[in-house]
């Protein structure tokens, strides 16, 4: 009979080891769900009532089942208490407070009792299974990891990555791609989330990234430091575009990833199911870098706005389709990759439209300053495009300008500041016509005909100004004040103006809350003041 016992309580250690072993979890935890198992399984034997610990040895396997009581005064649950002068009895140093360790027989499992007890072991397991899948994988994001297809559920791919399951999801997967169960592949960890079904994995074949551990596994230098990855941009299994950069002058970035004979990034076209790949020179000059990333266009001229992170370019007219490329691809791509928003024009259309803002601007001046074409076409030529300019601008700027003297100078701008005068006060009384608050009015930053564009659009006070976004204002397409040519800071700090308001009338809030604590404080402590006073008497 002792041989049985010390075979099963073996046996209880083997078991608990193979499926530590299987599971890649510890030991304890899984000898710790034997253990919750077995209390639960003896507390319907001997009642849910008790407080039941129980304790299986790490060397021998020896259960041991332990009623918990706690000494206390007066006895209110006999469960789960015990008084002091019992408790002496057993233990003649016991205290308030001490818990007591009262060993029970041993119990024989029936049927239902051993079923739970299987069940809260084998939920206990899984969860621990599931915390070591999230620690293994949650600081992976960002690696590139191999797995076997298990399955394909509705165009999903469920991949076995060794100590757990990862999903491709259908657009996380290249175009055309079919994967079948069994087939090996490689993608990108995009995302692991803790999920009530356990750890999810989310890999991806589309991401751009994907294409850049690919180029770091491919080439060396990449790997070493040497060549930066600056930007990726993709269309997952038709094109991609990836900038790199070489911090070492003697090495050519581009040359080092495409490889002897193009064995480099052939290997990588490969991986993407023959995605085109332009390797392009990363340059912190925005301008030579849209040139290059633009490839294979040639461009004739670049125009930057830097406070819209906008790019004109112009190209030759037989070069358009090529720079635009199939259905935007190029111009798109190149765009992502240098993060601005980049406009292809046509040396044509680039002249036709510069000649109509020449136009537009003369004829402002025309009206505007009284003066003839010649005069309001050379204003223009000059590089003024507005009245404020006119109006405001040194007067030394002027002086190279031929026939232009002190005289023409100072009437000109004399005129341009009356018209701006009254262009204003037209566009204050229309804008007390729309009702637009004169608060809204008073913000830095606002003009007269910005006040009545926005008053046409119904944003007449405060709080409508203050709840636009800044590209509500000055989108391209559809923002309020696109007109106005205003940047990005600027529009927020317009907008953070009108918000100013209702930070204020919190901070008043506050301070009424605050008063009317301190006053009530105050209150009771004459009342006590009062009390302590008529006892006093």
């Amino acid at each position: 009979m002792t041989t049985a016992v010390s075979a099963n309580r073996l046996e209880l250690l083997q078991i608990a080891d193979a499926v530590a072993r299987d599971k890649t979890i510890d030991r304890d935890i899984v000898l710790e769900a034997m253990e919750e198992a077995i209390q639960k399984a003896a507390r319907s034997r001997y009642g849910a009532e008790n407080e039941i610990k129980a304790h299986i040895d790490r060397k021998t396997g020896a259960i041991k089942l332990y009623r918990v009581l706690e000494v206390v005064e007066n006895v209110e649950n006999h469960a789960t208490q015990i008084s002091l002068e019992d408790a002496r009895v057993n233990k003649e140093d016991a205290q308030i407070g001490d818990m007591l360790a009262d060993e029970l027989p041993p119990i024989d499992f029936g049927r239902v009792a051993a079923q739970t007890a299987k069940q809260v072991i084998v939920q206990k397991v899984r969860d621990a299974e599931r915390a070591r899948q999230y620690e293994e994988y949650k600081d992976r994001v960002g690696e590139i990891i191999s797995g076997v297809v298990k399955r394909v559920e509705y165009g999903n791919a469920i991949v076995d990555i060794g100590h757990a399951e990862a999903i491709i999801r259908r657009d996380q997967m290249i175009p055309r791609e079919h994967i079948r169960n069994g087939e090996r592949v490689r993608a990108y960890i995009m995302d692991v989330r803790r999920e009530p079904r356990g750890p999810q994995v989310f890999l991806s074949r589309t991401h751009p990234e994907f294409m850049a551990r690919l180029f770091a596994q491919e080439v060396p230098e990449i790997y070493d430091g040497v060549i930066e990855i600056k930007a990726v941009s993709r269309d997952p299994g038709s094109r991609a575009k990836i900038a790199v950069y070489s911090t070492d002058p003697s090495i050519d970035p581009v040359g080092a990833c495409v490889g002897m004979r193009g064995s480099r990034v052939q290997a990588v076209v490969n991986e993407l199911q023959g995605e085109k790949i332009d390797i392009i020179q990363w340059s912190p000059d925005i301008a030579t870098f849209i040139v290059s990333a633009l490839a294979p266009a040639n461009v004739s001229k670049v125009v930057v706005d830097e406070d819209k992170q906008r790019i004109e370019v112009v190209v030759p007219e037989d070069q358009l389709s090529l720079a635009i490329g199939r259905r935007g691809q190029n111009v798109r791509l190149a765009s992502q990759l240098v993060d601005w928003q980049v406009d292809i024009l046509t040396e044509a259309d680039e002249s036709e439209r510069r000649q109509a803002e020449y136009k537009q601007r003369a004829d402002l001046f025309r009206e505007a300053l009284d003066v003839d074409d010649t005069l309001a076409l050379l204003l223009v030529s000059e590089g003024f495009s507005t009245l404020e300019e006119v109006a405001y601008v040194a007067p030394e700027e002027f002086a190279g300008i031929e026939g232009f003297d002190e005289e023409l100078v100072e009437e000109l701008q004399n005129r341009a500041r009356e018209a701006l005068t009254a262009r204003e006060q037209e566009a204050e009384v229309r804008r007390k016509e729309l009702g637009v608050e004169d608060e809204l009015a008073a913000l830095e930053g606002l003009n007269g005909p910005m006040l009545v564009t926005l008053g046409e659009a119904g944003i007449k006070t405060l709080d409508d100004l203050g709840d636009l976004s800044a590209d509500e204002l000055i989108s391209k397409e559809d923002g309020i004040l696109r007109d106005y040519d205003l940047s990005e800071d600027a529009a927020n700090e317009i907008i953070m103006a009108a918000r100013a308001h209702w930070f204020e009338d919190e901070d008043q809030n506050e301070d009424r809350d605050e008063t009317a604590d301190a006053e009530g404080a105050n209150v009771d402590s004459d009342s006590v003041a009062s009390t302590d006073g008529s006892k006093a008497e």
